[in-house]
Formats: structure tokens, C-alpha cells, sequence
């Protein structure tokens, strides 16, 4: 049995960063991975997506280059090659963690790790060999969650996929019936659409994007829509069957109506199920939720002592920079430092056309719970580097307090939405006021113009826009 300080389970974007933390603190650590390092998140989430993403979005704006005295003519979509392209990123990204948790001491397995007994683990490697780990100081879970399969639409890894084989398909579907209107189903959505397929949208619930601000969320939907989607909210995929060309006729429950779409390729993405399945939680004594997540207290650390639970498996929001900072918490932790997690704003970022972040309440929620806000609202239509770039839809929301004017939530639709909402961050961390934006200096011209904009629109100071 070989003998640790610390051992974590799991290498996604919660498990390899604790696990180089734990190392840089002077212990002695495993990490534990079945897949790749990296997790869901680089090999078939976050990377990816945003590679596939860049990609289509780079395919359409060629196509539109006319308009701006750029003439483009032969373009041509190479998809096996786009995939390739995507691909090298990933793999130069697993190479570059496993240099890291190398040069952090980290012994990394490779194999599918299970708890056995008190700081035990048991790890079974690709050919069935075993090897025993034992802890002196905390486990750390770092499992993940994955792709929830609908039983109706089992998946086939070609005609009806999931997020992990959606990112990889070899030519793109003439016409795509993505169920569900979530983060997933639009990112991936839009980039198909924009690569050439004709995109249906199956939603259960009223809206597309539920959670994120209503204003922003209507402005994607308005775009997909203009680009030919067809949108059905209220709706549920009852089944399908295969038609003799191969395409598949889907029925849809469409609010109490039958609806029927001939289609060539269905991704399914209602949502994901954490990774807990085999792990020995109930022989450990682990308690998990309602909904399967693993509870943990502010310090990370389960219902068992010196079992821990970080990321996807430990509970929502499931953002990679979440499950990151609460593995550097948990390895602080377990270090026996004071550490906790303590933060106050936690963006979050949709990498749809055009991009939503938010940070912080929102303006329905403070209508919700009757807080006095004043809110400040401008147009990225009305800034000249949004001219300039062709990036024009969209806007950015701030929400302060009506007396005080700290800043409780900023919402951004548009241009490099996901890169702006971190000065919107600090600011809330801080807890900073409209004045500390609108004091603090912006280039010019950029973009970052729109919060400092939007911040003296909601005291009544915008230069660039009427003032209420």
C-alpha cells in the first residue's frame, strides 16, 4: 500500500489544481484520473467548445467581410480539419497538466479510483491491476458530472449525441434538433447553425437560458431566430423513429400540442448528473442531496471527516472556475491553513451569439426581494469600438443599491462579454460603488467603456446616452 498526505480523486479542473496546490504546500500527494487530466472541462467542455465556437464564428464573419471592403472568395468549411485543429489544443493542454502536477511532486494514476475504507482507495488501472493508496491527512472527490441521456434518445454516438460527441462530429448536420435551451444546447447550437445547419430548439420550460437576465437572454434568442432557428419552449421530446433516408422524424409535445420535425442529427443537453457512481460514498458514510451532490461545509470537507468534495460533484453553480477555487480552498485546508470559501461574486459566462456574463443579483431578483436599486443600463450600439469590431448588439446592466449606490449585479450581453465581467467582479468582491467606476479611468476606445457608461447611467452621469 503505498502512503500519502493527501489524495485526490478526480483531475478536471477542481482535482488537478488542488492536487499542484496540496504539492506547492509540501505534501506528499496522488491524484487520481480515469480519462485524461483536465477533466470534462478541456477535453470535451470548456476547451473545445470555445475552439469550435471561435472557429464558426471566424467561418461567419469571412462569409460577411464584404461589408467592410474585405472580399473573400473560394471559402470552404474543412470540418475533419477544424477537428484536428481543436484537437491539438486539447492534447497540448493535457501534456502541459501533466508537466504541472509533475513539477508539483504530484504521482499521478491513471485508473478508476473507489473508496474502500477510513483514508483508504483503491485505484484499478485500464488492465485491471490493482493498487491501494492510503491517506493520512484528506480525500479529496473531484469527480465531475456528466451528460444526463434522456431514455427515449439513448445515445449512439452519431445521429443523437451528447455534449462529449457533439463536439466532435466529422460533418455538419444538415438540419439539428438540439433538446434543450440551456448553456450547453445554445453554445453548441449556435455553432452548427453558423457552420451551416438548419437548428431546432426543444425547451420544457417557458424560457431559453433560465437563470441568466431575461433582457440579455432575448437578445441571443432574437439572433438565432434572424439566422433561421426555430425555437419551441414548453415543449418536450416524447421519442423519434428512422425514417428510410436515415434522417429521424422526432415528435415534440409542444404546450399540450403534437409537433413533428424531420431532422439528421439530435444533441441532447437537459443538464448534467454528478459523477458518483462506484466512488463507495455509501460505504464511506458520505452523504449526498436530493439531487445526488455531494454536501460539504464551507471548508469543503463532507459529513465524514477528512473526506472532501470539490466542483460539478459537490453541487451547482457547475463552473470550472468555481470547482478550481474551492480545490486551492480545500487544499489550504488540508495543509491546516484558515481557509474558507468566502467569496462574494462568482461570475458566470455563456459563450453564445452574442455572450452573456453576469456577476452578482439581477435585476428581476432584486424586484424579487424588494430591494430599492437604481439601474444603469447602455448599448454597446451607442460605443465607436463596437462600431468598429461589427459588434453591436447587446448592452451592459449595472444594479447598485438606491441609497448607497454599492454595486449588487452587472449583467453584460455582447462583444467579449466573458472578459469584461471581471472588472464587474472585483468590484462586487470589493464592495464597490457606482463611483469607483465611473471615477476609475477607461481607454479609450474599448469596449470596458460600456460598465463605466452603464455605471453613470444608473446615477444619471452618462456622457454618451440620455439620462433618465
Amino acid at each position: 500500500m503505498k502512503t500519502y498526505d493527501a489524495i485526490v480523486i478526480g483531475g478536471g479542473p477542481g482535482g488537478y489544481p488542488c492536487a499542484i496546490k496540496l504539492g506547492q504546500l509540501g505534501l506528499k500527494v496522488a491524484c487520481v484520473e480515469m480519462d485524461k487530466p483536465g477533466g470534462a472541462c478541456l477535453n470535451w467542455g470548456c476547451i473545445p467548445s470555445k475552439a469550435l465556437i471561435y472557429a464558426s464564428g471566424q467561418y461567419e464573419k469571412t462569409k460577411g467581410a464584404a461589408t467592410i471592403g474585405v472580399k473573400c472568395t473560394g471559402i470552404e468549411l474543412d470540418v475533419p480539419a477544424m477537428q484536428a485543429w481543436k484537437d491539438g489544443i486539447v492534447t497540448r493542454l493535457n501534456t502541459g497538466i501533466r508537466q504541472l502536477l509533475k513539477g508539483a511532486g504530484v504521482d499521478y494514476f491513471e485508473g478508476v479510483a473507489r473508496l474502500t475504507g477510513k483514508g483508504t482507495v483503491e485505484v484499478t488501472g485500464a488492465g485491471g491491476e490493482l493498487t491501494s493508496l492510503l491517506s493520512m491527512k484528506g480525500i479529496v472527490l473531484a469527480t465531475g458530472a456528466s451528460t444526463i441521456e434522456i431514455p427515449s434518445f439513448k445515445f449512439d454516438g452519431h445521429q443523437i449525441v451528447g455534449a462529449k460527441e457533439g463536439l466532435s462530429l466529422r460533418a455538419v448536420p444538415k438540419r439539428l434538433l438540439v433538446i434543450g435551451g440551456g448553456v450547453i444546447g445554445l453554445e453548441l447550437g449556435t455553432v452548427y447553425q453558423k457552420l451551416g445547419s438548419a437548428l431546432f430548439i426543444a425547451e420544457a420550460l417557458p424560457t431559453l437560458l433560465t437563470g441568466h437576465d431575461q433582457d440579455a437572454v432575448k437578445l441571443v434568442e432574437r439572433k438565432l431566430l434572424k439566422h433561421g432557428a426555430k425555437i419551441f419552449k414548453k415543449a418536450r421530446a416524447v421519442g423519434y423513429e428512422k425514417s428510410a433516408d436515415g434522417s429521424l422524424k422526432v415528435t415534440l409535445d409542444h404546450d399540450g400540442k403534437t409537433v413533428t420535425l424531420d431532422v439528421d442529427a439530435i444533441l441532447v443537453a437537459v443538464g448534467m448528473r454528478p459523477n458518483t457512481k462506484g466512488l463507495g460514498l455509501e460505504q464511506a458514510g458520505v452523504i449526498v442531496d436530493g439531487r445526488g451532490f455531494i454536501v460539504t461545509d464551507l471548508r469543503g470537507e463532507t459529513n465524514v471527516k477528512g473526506i472532501y468534495a470539490v466542483g460539478d460533484v459537490s453541487g451547482p453553480p457547475l463552473l470550472a472556475h468555481k470547482a478550481s477555487r474551492e480545490g486551492e480552498i480545500v487544499a489550504e485546508v488540508i495543509a491546516g491553513h484558515n481557509a474558507a470559501k468566502d467569496w462574494v461574486a462568482m461570475p458566470a459566462s455563456t459563450f453564445t451569439d452574442p455572450e452573456i456574463s453576469s456577476v452578482g443579483i439581477s435585476e428581476e431578483d432584486a424586484k424579487a426581494k424588494g430591494l430599492d436599486v437604481k439601474v444603469g443600463k447602455f448599448p454597446f450600439a451607442a460605443l465607436g469600438k463596437a462600431m468598429a469590431i461589427r459588434e453591436t448588439d447587446g448592452f451592459v446592466k449595472v444594479i447598485a443599491d438606491a441609497k448607497t449606490t454599492q454595486i449588487l449585479g452587472v449583467h453584460i450581453v455582447g462583444p467579449e462579454a466573458s472578459s469584461l465581467i471581471s472588472e464587474a467582479a472585483l468590484a462586487i468582491e470589493m464592495a464597490g460603488f457606482i463611483e469607483d467606476v465611473t471615477l476609475t479611468i477607461h481607454p479609450h476606445p474599448t469596449l470596458s467603456e460600456a460598465l463605466m457608461e452603464a455605471a453613470a447611467h444608473a446615477i444619471g452621469k452618462a456622457i454618451h446616452i440620455p439620462n433618465r
